[in-house]
């Protein structure tokens, strides 16, 4: 029942043209998924729990409310008739907190802390597309200064905020805010670059948790045992972590690219400059991740215990899907 009221709610918000249906379908989402945060009855997981749905909250009233003013204003409440600036940004304030763009960003690695893998694993990509369509379809109405700060924002604090942190999940968290930041510097120019953005950050999320969940691994410490249970998944997964980062030749590297191209084609060099710069501060945490995975092996001494060779009893074959995807995409370009 959840997860198909998961689903139902985002294609709502994708199919619909009138507000409230837009709302109600991310209302829908919101809580749908509350449940399967809350699951496993650990506190910290209620604690998640409770600081999602705040601000989820928070974030569809405001929607209701800047959607509300609209109507009253225009006497229209399909989404393209969004002229009054006040409602307009009001709107991309609601939906940048509820994906986490920067500076709406706080609650994103508190709720990914305390979520088991596979359920932030939907939260750092299911949950981003319903608030993502409604961003594309307003933001031809939405100041564009207001998304280029959204944006240059974003990936400064996604590569800045994850510097120094161990805790894979708030590592990822922040790499999600990064990505957003890149996604939504180039929605007012190229929206179709925004959608292959997405599509390659769903790849590389889904691959990078699904790795993580193969080897039970929640801290940059447990990292550096993988070699001893699977050299192979630790290969690729240094792999998959060096494209979340967007080296070529791998997948991550195409959104990167084609969206510096973009920004330079609009005469915007100094942004695309800031935002390569800002890339730099995300691949610096990834390749701590990669150092800690496969070049701290033995003689090193490792401070965690190895694990032992279990069998393994998750799928292997979306974890084999999602790392060929991320590893091998890029000749797409």
């Amino acid at each position: 029942t959840l997860l198909s009221s998961l689903g139902l709610g985002t294609t709502l918000t994708f199919a619909s043209s009138h507000w409230l249906l837009a709302w109600m379908g991310l209302e829908i989402n919101t809580l749908a998924i509350i449940p399967l945060m809350a699951q496993h009855h650990h506190p910290r997981a209620v604690e998640a729990t409770t600081k999602y749905f705040l601000t989820q909250a928070t974030a569809a009233a405001m929607i209701l409310f800047a959607s509300t003013t609209n109507a009253w204003i225009t006497g229209a409440w399909d989404m393209n008739s969004l002229s009054n600036p006040i409602a307009s940004a009001m709107i991309l304030a609601a939906l940048a907190l509820k994906i986490g763009l920067a500076p709406m960003h706080f609650w994103m690695p508190e709720v990914m802390q305390g979520l088991d893998l596979l359920t932030g694993l939907v939260l750092s990509t299911w949950q981003k597309l319903a608030p993502l369509a409604l961003i594309i379809q307003t933001a031809q109405a939405t100041d564009p200064l207001l998304l280029t700060v959204l944006g240059l924002m974003s990936t400064l604090i996604g590569g800045w905020g994850g510097l120094n942190q161990t805790q894979l999940r708030k590592i990822l968290a922040y790499s999600s805010i990064a990505h957003m930041g890149w996604m939504v510097i180039v929605l007012q120019y190229a929206p179709q670059l925004t959608l292959i953005a997405l599509l390659t950050y769903i790849f590389m999320t889904s691959a990078a948790f699904l790795t993580l969940k193969a080897s039970s691994a929640t801290k940059i410490g447990t990292l550096a045992t993988i070699w001893s249970k699977s050299p192979i998944l630790a290969t690729t997964t240094a792999l998959v972590l060096l494209s979340l980062g967007g080296l070529p030749p791998l997948t991550g590297f195409m959104p990167k690219w084609l969206i510096l191209q973009e920004l330079a084609k609009q005469s915007l060099p100094l942004v695309a400059t800031v935002m390569a710069l800002a890339a730099l501060l995300s691949l610096y945490f990834y390749l701590r991740l990669c150092y800690a995975m496969t070049l701290t092996i033995s003689p090193n001494t490792t401070t965690s215990t190895t694990p032992w060779r279990v069998q393994a009893t998750q799928a292997s074959f979306p974890l084999a899907l999602a790392t060929v995807m991320t590893l091998g995409l890029l000749p797409v370009t």
